[in-house]
């Protein structure tokens, strides 16, 4: 039946229906009316397509042994130890939701992105927030949990928070894309500064490059240190809630995968 929209929207509405996601939330996703999501689903129900049938759900890398783009997940484990959490919604799904700064475009179009990618099928929304300014990006799924085992009830620094050893196999192969989410999360590349004494008395003010990584979980911040060991990159820890890699060959390497947000 010929639609005005997309062919490919029209899957994507559906699929998405399919899977538990409202009629108005579905809507403003692919940027139709509420009445038009509903007369796809009537639609594909007259010819014989009942909601729920004629497309196939996502399958899981870890339960239907699906491809996974080790890449693209290390670097979204980063975003979600980081800025992400999974929330139940209706019909056994879970929304996926990671969190960042509306001054970020391009970062927001790379999770968005990274979703994509280990669920291929997805079609994240990103919602702004009016007041709070930061941009939440949101994938349903069935499997959330299954990809990511920290799943669980309050905040991850009140939690054990501990990588399966699949994860760690991913880790050990793709720890720059995993530092690259953890940092652009919680961390932040800045200019420090720092004065010396010169050999004739003088005090001289010098500025150089540092990365730092907060975060309330010291799970979190070993699974970071872990990484920054597999690379060979030195840190500190300037206080107990932080991370710091502010020699110059440790900044020149993160330099190359993570840099500057904007």
């Amino acid at each position: 039946m010929p639609h005005f929209r997309s062919q490919e929207t029209v899957d994507s509405a559906l699929r998405m229906s399919n899977n538990g996601v409202s009629d108005r939330a579905n809507a403003e996703i692919h940027g139709v009316a509420v009445k038009t999501i509903k007369r796809w689903r009537r639609q594909y129900q007259e010819l014989g397509l009942p909601r729920g049938q004629g497309f196939q759900p996502t399958p899981c890398p870890r339960c239907d042994g699906a491809e996974l783009d080790e890449a693209a997940y290390a670097l979204l484990l980063g975003w979600y130890l980081g800025d992400g959490h999974i929330v139940a919604a209706r019909r056994g799904v879970y929304t996926l939701q990671v969190a960042n700064d509306e001054k970020y475009p391009e970062l927001n179009q790379e999770i968005a992105a990274t979703m994509r990618l280990v669920k291929p099928t997805a079609s994240p929304c990103l919602r702004g927030h009016k007041t709070a300014g930061y941009i939440r990006i949101e994938v349903r799924w069935k499997h959330w949990p299954c990809l990511f085992p920290q799943h669980g009830v309050g905040r991850k620094h009140l939690r054990k928070i501990e990588l399966a050893d699949w994860q760690r196999e991913i880790v050990a192969k793709c720890p720059e894309q995993l530092l690259r989410g953890l940092f652009h999360s919680d961390g932040c590349r800045f200019v420090n500064w720092a004065t010396k004494v010169t050999a004739d008395g003088e005090t001289k003010r010098y500025e150089y490059i540092r990365y730092q990584f907060w975060n309330e979980s010291e799970d979190i911040r070993n699974i970071l240190t872990d990484a920054l060991d597999l690379l060979g990159i030195p840190w500190r820890k300037p206080r107990i809630n932080a991370v710091a890699v502010s020699r110059k060959e440790g900044v020149e390497a993160l330099d190359r995968f993570v840099g500057p947000k904007g």
